[in-house]
């Protein structure tokens, strides 16, 4: 049995409500074997229990663990050459994007997160060619990364059995192309197509290796409405109902998928996967950009988690969630950085400041996010989208010792007033190099700017060296292809009606709906 106490300056248990934090001044916590024993003050703690370790110390803040709700990949689009751009052509462009070693691809972005305070991460993977036996293979490489490193994961692999490519059959969209083009296109997405019976066996295979792991797991990631046929939904909603597992689905990004549903359905998508029984306790859905206010009012109450990826939904031009009216409706919001952050990295507290400031809308009304609601966010209402739901996200005796230990001095030197808010300060103020130790399971896997485990320094030349290599001879062509089905997707979409000015107030959470909004479903 292994024991530690972690002491700080101020310990924050938790938010309650819009912003009570729970704090322990000159606090601290025992842990056991990665477990919350007792939270107090650090005086009273020493004299009860005698640690093996003692981690923190007066000039420090401890907060629970962040958890990166929304995550995909290491090396960012960027870098792989994907501008940014609208959502649906920035997917064609990721058609070029070349192979990576998946191991050091998940370390790379596992060192930015870890340094920024994340210990959990949802990994959504996609994009991985098949058949299945590959992309398990290189599911076990994700996983096996996150173990190395320390952090905890809840991995998925997106379960999709349509239109791949855009809002139309994939074979359809081929035939409409130069035949050269078409031939190639459906190469393509034949190569990246696995049957819908083999999303479930890769999903199953994977949650039989990892069901006895205490910080690997794996959930269920049903892709999005246009990538989903009903059947492949309801069939998803029966599995996680079996497996007692939670679902991650994309839905409503844009005003694209918002017509396609519309067009596909005749109703909201948000109205259509409710019909079909996926709306719960069990759902969390990503960005929801695009939600109505009756859509909203649909979500609510109904335990489904939304969420919030602000700098991917700004940097492709997919808009700003409605996240002041997800609260005002009572819907548990977390925070995801998606791809990348506003500065092409993993940083939480740099997220965590946009979803606080991106939704200050015009007005004196006490409206928008406050600094404790963003805390909250990216920790305990994050950790309700994974399995490890009851275990973290909060500190409180029962639960796994997973937390950040914050500098104070780099938060408040060289002045700051006596009365601003501690959470207040470390939302607004915190920066990486804030960042000192990180937890996880009572192990400190990150100190002083370093991962405990690994060598960054090391991971990252390796990775370089494998990144330098030339591409291959397929690398090259679906690079070709990209470049000229870019064209013929923009024209695609240009016979859909989503302009921007016909939502005049979208980025303006304060004017409300219209009924005869309401009542078109947008």
């Amino acid at each position: 049995m292994t024991s530690s106490l972690i002491s700080g300056k101020y310990v924050v248990c938790r938010v309650e409500g819009r912003d009570e934090p729970v704090i322990v001044a000159d606090g601290a916590i025992f842990q056991r074997d990665g477990k919350i024993v007792e939270i107090g003050k650090k005086a009273d703690l020493l004299a009860r229990h005698r640690p093996d370790e003692t981690i923190g110390s007066d000039r420090h803040v401890v907060v629970p663990g962040f958890v990166n709700g929304h995550h995909h990949m290491g090396v960012t689009p960027t870098q792989h050459g994907a501008p940014d751009v609208a959502l649906e052509l920035w997917i064609a462009k990721l058609m070029a994007k070349r192979t990576i070693d998946p191991y050091l691809d998940t370390l790379y972005s596992a060192f930015e997160m870890i340094g920024s305070g994340i210990t959990t991460v949802q990994h959504i993977q996609y994009g991985v060619p098949g058949p299945v036996e590959n992309i398990y293979n290189v599911a076990n490489e994700v996983l096996r990364a996150y173990r190395d490193i320390g952090m905890r994961a809840s991995y998925s692999y997106v379960i999709m059995d349509q239109n791949r490519l855009l809002h139309q059959d994939d074979a359809h969209f081929a035939a409409s192309l130069p035949k050269q083009l078409g031939e190639k296109l459906v190469q393509f997405t034949a190569g990246n197509a696995i049957s819908l019976e083999d999303n479930f066996t890769l999903f199953k295979a994977l949650h039989e290796k990892y069901a006895s792991d205490d910080r690997l797991k794996i959930q269920l990631s049903p892709a999005n409405l246009h990538w989903m046929s009903d059947e492949a939904l309801v069939r998803t909603k029966e599995v996680s109902d079996a497996y007692d597992v939670p679902m991650h689905l994309h839905l409503l990004e844009t005003k694209y998928q918002r017509e396609y549903a519309l067009k596909r359905t005749g109703r909201s998508a948000v109205e259509h996967i409710e019909a079909l029984g996926l709306l719960g306790p069990r759902l969390t859905l990503g960005h929801a950009v695009w939600l109505s206010e009756s859509d909203i009012e649909r979500v609510a109450g109904t335990g489904c988690r939304i969420c919030n990826n602000v700098s991917s939904n700004l940097r492709i031009r997919s808009g700003i969630a409605p996240v002041n009216r997800f609260a005002r409706h009572g819907i548990p919001v977390c925070v995801g950085i998606d791809e990348a952050g506003i500065n092409d990295d993993r940083d939480m507290l740099q997220e965590m400041r946009m979803v606080l400031n991106i939704h200050r809308t015009p007005g004196m009304d006490d409206v928008p996010p406050s600094c404790g609601e963003v805390l909250r966010m990216a920790t305990e209402h994050g950790a309700g989208t994974t399995p490890f739901g009851d275990r973290i996200g909060t500190l409180e005796p029962g639960k796994a010792a997973d937390c950040v230990l914050l500098d104070w001095d780099s938060i408040a030197y060289p002045y700051l007033d006596g009365e601003v808010p501690l959470v207040d300060a470390m939302v607004k103020r915190a920066a990486t190099r804030s960042v000192d130790t990180v937890v996880v399971a009572g192990e400190a896997i990150w100190r002083n700017g370093q991962s405990s485990r690994l060598d960054r320094t090391e991971i990252l030349k390796e990775l370089a060296e494998n990144a330098r290599q030339p591409l291959t001879a397929g690398e090259l062509e679906f690079k070709d292809v990209a470049r000229q089905v870019f064209g013929h997707v923009k024209q695609f979409y240009s016979h859909y009606q989503c302009n921007a000015a016909d939502d005049p107030y979208r980025y303006n959470d304060l004017r409300p709906q219209s009924a005869a909004r309401r009542s078109t479903g947008t």
